[in-house]
């Protein structure tokens, strides 16, 4: 039996553009909305997240383990 296609092309343009960002297949975006309840929105905004850390490591913006030490050591009981 030939499956009937459910979702609008603005929906599919969305789980493309995520797919496509992320490097996962579009069946993977799908199933982590179905299954897992991540939404399209919650999807989109992990990976500009994720995109914008990759920036920050590129351009040298990241935190020395001193300052990582520092900041937990902040928040430690005594």
């Amino acid at each position: 039996m030939a499956e009937a296609s459910i979702i609008t092309p603005d929906l599919q343009a969305r789980v493309d553009a995520i797919a496509a960002r992320s490097g996962r297949a579009p069946a993977a975006i799908i199933a982590d909305a179905l299954e897992h309840g991540h939404s399209l929105d919650w999807q989109e905004r992990y990976v500009d997240e994720v995109m914008a850390g990759r920036a920050d490591i590129a351009a040298g913006r990241i935190a020395s383990p001193e300052d990582v030490e520092r900041v937990l050591n902040k928040y430690r009981p005594s």
